[in-house]
C-alpha cells in the first residue's frame, strides 16, 4: 500500500506539471543571456517527457558516449579522430548538449558530434579566429536580433530583418559566423538545450538585389548550419512579408532542407493569424508586427560577450 501511495504522489506531481506546460506563458521561463541557475520543475518534466533525459540517464549517456568515441576513433578515419580530439578532454555538461539534442539516443548523438566537426572542417572561413570581437559589429548592426524575453515555449527567438542589410558592408558569411558565434554562446544554458530556439525572418525589405547576391552555395551553407551541425533544437523557422520572387530562394533553400527542417518551416507572407498565435505582440518587436521593445544591438552584444575576449 506504501509503495503504491508514493507512485500516486509522483503521477500527480508529474500530471500537474504537464499541465503547467501547456498552459506556459512567457512570464514563465528563465533568462535567455547567461547560464540557467536552477532548471524550473516543469522544464525537467519537458526533458524527461521530450528527450527522455533523467538524472540516471544523464550519467550512462554521457558514459556510454565517451566510450563510443574511443571505440570509433580506433577506425582512424579523419572525423572519427577528429571527434576524439575535439571532445575527448571536454566536460560532461558539453557531451550533454549533443546528447539532449538527439533525446539521449547516443549513436544518434555521436553522428551530430560528427556532423558539428564537419561542418567546422567544411568552413573553416566560418569559424577562424571566431571570437567576440570578431563578430560584435555585426550583433551590434542587428544580424541577427535576439528577444531578451523566451516565448511562451521557453524558446530562444532570434530575428533577422532583411531591409537594411546590405550584402556589400555585411556580408553572407559574416552573418553566419554572427549566427555561430550566438549558438555557442546561448547554448551553455541549459533551458535553451532543452526548449531550443524559433528564427523568425521579416523579407519585407527582400529585393532583386538581395535574391541575385545570395549564391546558391551560401544558402546550402545556411540551411546546413540548421540541420546536424549544432547541438541545438531548432523547433520552427518563421518567413512573413516575403515578395513574391522570395519563392525561387526559397527553392533552392528547400532543396538542402531534410522533411524535418522542412517541417518546420512556416511561410506566414502578410496573413499573420497562424503568427500571432505562436508569438504575442507584446513580445515582438514593431519591425516584427508587435509592440514590444526595439531590440538595441549593443546592448545585446555585452548581454552576450560582455567585454570577453576569447576564441569560442
Amino acid at each position: 500500500m506504501a509503495s503504491t501511495g508514493t507512485f500516486r504522489m509522483v503521477s500527480e506531481d508529474e500530471q500537474a506539471l504537464r499541465s503547467k506546460l501547456e498552459h506556459l506563458t512567457v512570464k514563465d521561463h528563465g533568462r535567455v543571456f547567461g547560464p540557467c541557475q536552477k532548471l524550473l520543475d516543469y522544464t525537467v518534466q519537458k526533458a524527461k517527457d521530450e528527450l527522455n533525459e533523467t538524472a540516471e540517464k544523464r550519467v550512462s549517456a554521457v558514459k556510454e558516449l565517451r566510450s563510443l568515441m574511443c571505440e570509433k576513433a580506433e577506425n582512424i578515419d579523419d572525423l572519427s579522430m577528429g571527434v576524439k580530439e575535439k571532445f575527448g578532454d571536454k566536460p560532461d555538461s558539453l557531451l550533454l548538449r549533443f546528447i539532449r539534442a538527439r533525446k539521449f539516443d547516443v549513436a544518434r548523438a555521436y553522428e551530430l558530434m560528427k556532423g558539428y566537426v564537419r561542418f567546422r572542417r567544411d568552413h573553416p572561413e566560418l569559424f577562424e579566429n571566431l571570437n567576440p570581437e570578431a563578430v560584435r559589429s555585426t550583433i551590434e548592426a542587428g544580424y541577427p536580433q535576439i528577444l531578451s524575453t523566451r516565448d511562451k515555449n521557453g524558446c530562444v527567438v532570434l530575428l533577422f530583418n532583411i531591409e537594411n542589410w546590405d550584402l556589400e558592408e555585411v556580408t553572407f558569411d559574416e552573418t553566419l559566423r554572427a549566427y555561430c558565434a550566438i549558438l555557442e554562446k546561448l547554448l551553455e544554458n541549459e533551458e535553451t538545450q532543452i526548449n531550443g530556439f524559433v528564427l523568425i525572418e521579416n523579407f519585407k525589405g527582400f529585393t532583386m538585389q538581395h535574391a541575385a547576391g545570395i549564391k546558391h552555395t551560401e544558402l546550402k551553407k545556411m540551411v546546413d548550419m540548421l540541420q546536424d551541425s549544432f547541438p541545438a533544437r531548432f523547433k520552427a523557422v518563421h518567413v512573413i512579408h516575403q515578395p513574391w520572387y522570395f519563392t525561387t530562394t526559397y527553392n533552392v533553400a528547400k532543396s538542402f532542407m531534410k522533411s524535418k527542417l522542412l517541417e518546420r518551416v512556416f511561410i506566414h507572407g502578410d496573413n499573420l493569424d497562424a503568427y500571432f498565435r505562436d508569438f504575442s505582440a507584446e513580445l515582438l518587436p514593431p519591425d516584427f508586427n508587435g509592440f514590444g521593445p526595439e531590440c538595441n544591438g549593443k546592448e545585446t552584444a555585452v548581454k552576450l560577450f560582455g567585454s570577453e575576449d576569447t576564441a569560442l
